[in-house]
């Protein structure tokens, strides 16, 4: 099983460098306000230095549509991460309408609070749209959430399953462990400050998960 590791926050050519060189999969470009945000045109000088193999994440706030488009174009993204209120209704008619690139990734995040069931519901289960879901404890947080309260309301789901929220190389692999999820994605467990990566707590997050694979 090969565990889909998203590395969020990037705003330079040099920490993406980094985090492709420790592993991962895709990296993540906030276009909400952050203190990791950068704009579709900086995004896009770091983007055209990828491998191509590199997924490329725009993460949304229940932004319009047009907007997302716009964008994705802009900064030649290969995936979108909707991190608001957006419902099933917009997420359908994004992943229908396929906007001026044709067909992305689209990842709904789902917050694990008071409402974390209904909401999951409506993402999954008959309802289930095409992408990942990510469960997250807040946008920023830098916290975990109760992995053992959420655990057993995921068996049987079917959806895939993006685990995030407080993760580092300390604790993703009992995140590994506990959830066997479709991916895990990262943030503040890899900088030194806000918005600027260390290139051995990259090293060591990408090899926690491998470690905890095998």
């Amino acid at each position: 099983m090969h565990t889909w590791i998203k590395i969020c926050g990037t705003t330079s050519l040099e920490d993406a460098r980094a985090s492709v060189a420790a592993g991962a999969d895709a990296l993540g470009f906030i276009f909400t306000p952050s203190k990791r945000r950068i704009t579709p045109a900086q995004a896009r000088e770091i983007v055209r230095q990828l491998p191509e193999k590199v997924e490329r994440v725009g993460i949304f706030v229940d932004e319009s549509a047009d907007v997302i488009h716009t964008t994705v174009e802009q900064a030649g993204l290969t995936a979108v991460q909707l991190h608001g209120n957006e419902s099933p209704e917009f997420v359908a008619g994004l992943l229908k309408d396929r906007g001026p690139v044709g067909a992305i990734r689209v990842i709904k995040t789902v917050l694990v609070d008071d409402n974390f069931e209904a909401r999951l519901a409506q993402f999954s289960g008959d309802n289930k749209h095409a992408g990942p879901i990510l469960l997250d404890s807040g946008s920023g947080s830098g916290k975990t959430f109760d992995w053992e309260r959420v655990k057993h309301r995921l068996t049987g789901n079917g959806a895939r399953f993006i685990i995030a929220g407080g993760l580092s190389a300390e604790n993703v692999g009992q995140a590994v462990s506990t959830f066997t999820p479709w991916g895990v994605d990262v943030v503040s467990g890899v900088e030194r400050e806000p918005g600027q990566k260390d290139p051995e707590k990259l090293k060591a997050f990408v090899a926690a998960v491998r470690k905890a694979e095998a």
